[in-house]
């Protein structure tokens, strides 16, 4: 579809550019049908150099790095925000006394494609679910747009691509649906996983509100619309919301899915992803045949629990979107703990690691990266190395591990510190593993 009366001459603040694709792709979708905008972000050009580049021929296009100024936040049609900015930052608050919308990219999809929209979101899980929808639905020839939280994709820019006919499955993540809450709309088929405590620095320790912005993604559902709640989370959302959910609602786990049904990639989560998306799949209309087909061909999201090659009888796994314990464990229950050499560590996010730190007393060998969430566990793995680079963590665990065992990267913390993010922080890995 061709949205450019949507935005031609809209005057736009896109606040947070990053390094991932999706802030250059909006930026850009939003330049080349006539928008006015001015890009802003703390980081400085040098360290947006790569991303600043792709956007530079825009004449369209006012930059402001290194820094964030009021009046940017004054006047203008609408904030696009990215994820991870505070919902109090003192800037958005400037927006909305000014009676200026803040939205994010999905929203604004959603709202302007007015497609069907199966969305996605939960603690752990959800992009292993978003992948698997969009594996089923293209298996069985539904013309899908794929989104949201997807690394290198932005989703302004797949309204190019919108006809009638298209179904979209997007990633959502808390950040998102805080547009999709600004905007008081939710997906057709909402999806939501799992439910851990997570971003507790940016939610400053209150599982609450980061509850109530996943909420968002039903919250605003019709009767006529669905909802499906992995076991685990929905006791939870179901006391705190029952009363004003007025979607249909199924709750499911692992057993949804036959025990005669194969996957390629490992462990019960994984089993449990699969029922979830089987059960969305099955809401859309989509046979149990065409979904049986796709789900056991998938091979998994890079990433996340990614099998990255085997070397002398060694296999190594990439799981470096595991920024929390309770995916540490997933992965760690996939494999078998006492032929596994785990390389973990990194950024504190203030989460509860006990679990994790009774668990490793069963793993065969810990290797640490340095950083304040390893600071903070340290002397409760007393015979773990600690390294402040990737390289020599991989070399220790090579020599460590023996034909028959695993290498697992699964870090449990955030990436910050010794790389961009974690898609840095996996991409680097995999290299490291490869020239291995």
């Amino acid at each position: 579809m061709d949205a450019t009366a949507d935005f031609r001459g809209k005057r736009v603040t896109v606040m947070g550019l990053g390094l991932l694709g999706r802030g250059v792709g909006d930026a850009k979708y939003l330049a080349e049908r006539g928008a006015e905008l001015i890009v802003t972000d703390l980081k400085t050009s040098q360290e947006l150099e790569s991303s600043v580049a792709q956007l530079k021929s825009f004449s369209n296009i006012t930059f402001v790095l290194g820094e964030h100024r009021l009046e940017d936040f004054r006047d203008r049609d609408f904030i696009l925000k990215a994820a991870g900015v505070p919902a109090d930052s003192l800037y958005l608050q400037e927006a909305k006394k000014n009676n200026i919308p803040v939205r994010m990219s999905a929203d604004i999809f959603a709202e302007i494609s007015g497609i069907s929209v199966i969305g996605v979101t939960g603690t752990r899980g959800k992009s292993t679910v978003t992948h698997m929808l969009h594996a089923i639905l293209t298996e069985a020839g539904k013309p899908v747009l794929l989104g949201g939280n997807v690394r290198g994709v932005s989703t302004l820019a797949l309204l190019s691509e919108v006809t009638p006919a298209h179904v979209a499955v997007l990633e959502l993540d808390s950040w998102q649906l805080q547009g999709w809450g600004e905007a008081e709309i939710s997906p057709y088929i909402a999806v939501f996983t799992t439910l851990y405590p997570d971003h507790l620095n940016y939610y400053k320790d209150d599982l609450d509100a980061y509850l109530a912005d996943k909420a968002h993604i039903f919250l605003h559902q019709e009767p006529e619309d669905i909802l499906i709640l992995g076991k685990q989370c929905a006791p939870t959302i179901i006391d705190r919301f029952g009363e004003v959910i007025q979607s249909k609602t199924l709750v499911v786990d692992e057993t949804k899915l036959p025990d005669t049904w194969v996957l390629r990639i490992p462990g019960m989560h994984n089993r449990y992803n699969a029922a979830l998306a089987l059960a969305a799949a099955r809401e859309y209309g989509i046979s149990d045949e065409i979904s049986r087909r796709a789900l056991e061909a998938f091979q998994g999201v890079p990433g996340r629990l990614e099998l990255v090659r085997e070397v002398k009888g060694v296999k190594i796994y990439n799981d470096t979107t595991a920024t929390t314990p309770e995916a540490t464990l997933a992965a760690l229950a996939s494999l078998d703990p006492a032929h596994t050499v785990l390389i973990m560590g990194g950024a504190d996010k203030n989460l509860d690691m006990n679990a994790l730190l009774v668990k490793l007393g069963e793993v065969k060998r810990v290797i640490l990266l340095a950083g304040t969430g390893t600071s903070r566990v340290l002397e409760f793995i007393p015979e773990a190395s600690v390294y402040d680079s990737l390289e020599k963590a991989v070399h220790e665990a090579s020599v460590a591990a023996e034909s028959g065992d695993t290498i697992l990267f699964s870090p449990a913390f955030a990436s910050f510190g010794m790389f961009k993010n974690e898609f840095d922080r996996g991409d680097q890995f995999t290299a490291i593993v490869k020239a291995l």
